[in-house]
């Protein structure tokens, strides 16, 4: 009998242990010179899952962002949010929504761009630094805390060395070429299953499968980044 309670007790653990993320956060820029660049795919990831679950997001001026609220599949009562802030200051419209609604960091999903993964490759983590990204510099300061799942989407390294050397910010705020574009199209899809099996496993168990994927360009064009 006492066993029997220990594995009950066990089991519950797990589940109160489990992080289901409630505010799903695209980072990227305002303003249409800036759309579809790569630093703006954490906005597309929330584009595509807002048509995915029918949600309608519009700009909501005390969370300075572009918002919705919607019921994603399985029941789960999910906010989606684009801030309109700028990059640099993303995290004052999450922490807006998040202190609205009462938000722990660790409820908090972050998808963004990141040039240390190549084109085709996906990352789900549950805490980790912001490393050079300033919208995760921005958010991270506003969580106080480190501690909440992000999703980073590799956007590859600039394939000529001079741009490599003299900085990142022309590649970053760059479009994705053809064939990028093509793959960039089946790793949304993607996004949207791993952020369904966060909703229903919870982010840990959803990293087993989420980050096995690779949908590399044809041919392996993508070189840089491995």
């Amino acid at each position: 009998m006492q066993a029997s309670n220990k594995n009950t007790q066990a089991n519950n653990k797990n589940k109160q242990a489990l992080i289901i993320p409630q505010l799903i956060v695209g980072l990227g820029n305002p303003e249409p010179k800036y759309d579809k660049t790569r630093h703006n795919i954490g906005f597309a990831a929330i584009d595509v899952l807002s048509r995915s679950w029918q949600a309608s997001l519009s700009e909501n001026r005390k969370f300075k962002g572009e918002y919705a609220e919607t019921t994603a599949p399985g029941g789960n009562k999910i906010h989606l949010l684009k801030p309109l802030t700028y990059m640099n200051l993303s995290g004052q419209s999450i922490g807006a929504v998040a202190s609205w609604y009462k938000l722990k960091p660790e409820s908090v999903l972050v998808i963004y761009d990141d040039m240390d993964l190549p084109v085709g490759r996906v990352r789900l983590r549950l805490e980790g630094s912001p490393g050079g990204h300033n919208g995760m510099k921005s958010t991270v300061s506003h969580l106080n805390s480190k501690k909440f799942p992000r999703l980073r989407i590799g956007i590859g390294r600039p394939k000529n060395p001079a741009i490599e050397q003299n900085g990142t910010v022309s590649h970053v705020l760059g479009k994705f070429s053809p064939e990028e574009h093509q793959v960039m199209s089946s790793v949304l899809d993607y996004v949207v299953e791993c952020v369904e099996l966060c909703l229903k496993k919870g982010v840990e168990k959803a990293m087993n499968d989420c980050n096995r994927k690779n949908l590399n360009l044809p041919q392996s064009k993508e070189g840089n980044g491995e």
